[in-house]
């Protein structure tokens, strides 16, 4: 433990805490922390930082600090967890709505297979679920217009075709912006 006089650069040991020193009381001695505040310690806690060739436990901690940042960030939210959560898929075939479409007229069957796009895509809204696929077929493409118009009277989503390799040309994708 070197003598300290004012204005030496000096260390906590066991804490990442530099500072220069400011007042010397005895065994007390105050340091002005790298972030401006004044910190008493004994003589015993301080170590004399000499010149700028060593590597102090206080840089170590710091870049350790630096490195750590972008992760601590993310820890507190549940977001990054959301994005890579599996998205909702709605298959719209109306086979898969109704038990038997015997009888139905297009007509009937394009309502039936939109009201369930709306229903699905405001419980994606309410359960904040990100993205969701709506499985609609390629067929005569009426489904995906009617899904595309849909999808635009909603101002907190975006569209677009869903993964080729995964679903072809018949599905979309809905992405729902969060507001938090």
């Amino acid at each position: 433990m070197g003598k300290f006089s004012i204005g030496d650069r000096a260390e906590v040991l066991d804490e990442a805490i530099a500072g220069i020193v400011q007042k010397i009381d005895g065994d007390r001695v105050t340091l002005i922390t790298d972030d401006g505040f004044p910190m008493q310690y004994t003589i015993s806690d301080l170590v004399k930082i000499e010149g700028n060739i060593s590597v102090t436990n206080y840089e170590v901690a710091k870049i350790k600090k630096e490195k750590e940042l972008p992760k601590r960030r993310k820890a507190p939210t549940i977001k990054p967890k959301e994005r890579s959560a599996p998205k909702m898929e709605v298959d719209l075939h109306i086979h898969q709505l109704v038990k038997s479409s015997k009888g139905m007229s297009n007509y009937d069957m394009l309502n039936i297979q939109l009201d369930t796009a709306k229903r699905q895509l405001d419980f994606a809204i309410r359960k904040r679920i990100q993205r969701v696929v709506f499985i609609h077929g390629v067929g005569e493409g009426v489904l995906k217009e009617e899904l595309h118009y849909l999808f635009k009277k909603y101002d907190n989503v975006k569209f677009y075709d869903a993964e080729y390799q995964k679903y072809g040309l018949g599905a979309t994708e809905v992405y729902i912006y969060q507001n938090s």
